[in-house]
């Protein structure tokens, strides 16, 4: 059995101490195999805001695999911006922007959704989805197949519509024809799991909030998921974790068993 912890949207610069304190609680206790976080991990790309992300995750007692954000760029140092968007990034989470993790039983492949010249929206080029598709395509049969991206892959509620990554479409046929069981994203502080219909194979998408950021939704609290696989042939069950003030720390608030397709 592998254990996958996906954070998303800390948002050092915002974020709330014991909040933070009750997730490295969690991870303790859970003991994950591999931790994914799912951008927007600062408020203002400062390099304090990344260092204390830095050190955040590394309490975390895992592999860490990460991927930026739209607030992961700084945006008011216009110079830095547009000619060396991710260097404060870089030197927290490492120049690979696009990493991947395999294990026996995970495959997760991280996507680069941000651009410099975007302030909010992402999106997908032709290049990256067909890395993703050809990264898939070699996967063994008995790991879970995960792409993380930042900007969600599908939303559901049409308020939520302009959030949608640019090019999800695309992505979401290639890479469930390649073999994807889940993407993995953050963005919009909404936690939930949508099963996509009309593809090749079956594709969930999966959402995290805000992990311990104060800019909560008034409908969602702080929350995690934790994702658990074993075998082929298994079901992969998805975990969602919410912060409970009254007991100041994570509770299991909805778990949800979905079977990934396997020939």
């Amino acid at each position: 059995m592998s254990v996958l912890l996906h954070i998303s949207d800390t948002h050092f610069g915002t974020e709330q101490p014991r909040v933070v304190e009750a997730l490295v609680a969690l991870a303790a206790q859970q003991r994950p195999d591999v931790v994914v976080l799912s951008g927007d991990i600062t408020q203002r790309a400062r390099p304090a805001q990344f260092r204390a992300a830095k050190a955040f995750v590394d309490r975390l007692g895992a592999p860490v695999l990460a991927v930026p954000g739209n607030h992961d760029i700084a945006l008011f140092d216009l110079w830095a911006r547009l000619t060396r968007p991710y260097a404060r990034y870089a030197t927290a989470f490492g120049a690979d922007l696009e990493p991947v993790h395999s294990s026996q039983d995970l495959l997760v492949i991280g996507v680069n959704t941000t651009r410099a010249w975007r302030h909010k929206h992402g999106e997908v080029s032709t290049v990256q989805v067909d890395r993703v598709a050809n990264l898939l395509t070699a996967a063994s049969p008995q790991q879970l197949r995960v792409v993380v991206v930042h900007q969600p892959a599908a939303v559901p509620r049409a308020e939520d519509r302009s959030n949608l990554l640019r090019g999800h479409s695309a992505a979401l046929r290639i890479w469930a024809a390649a073999g994807a069981d889940l993407v993995l994203g953050g963005h919009i502080h909404l936690p939930y799991t949508l099963a996509q219909h009309g593809l090749a194979r079956r594709l969930w998408v999966l959402q995290a909030g805000t992990a311990v950021s104060s800019r909560t939704r008034p409908e969602a609290p702080n929350s995690v998921n934790i994702l658990r696989w074993g075998e082929a042939g298994e079901d992969c069950l998805i975990e969602q974790w919410d912060f409970a003030r009254d007991d100041q720390g994570f509770v299991r608030a909805l778990v949800t068993s979905v079977q990934p397709e396997r020939d």
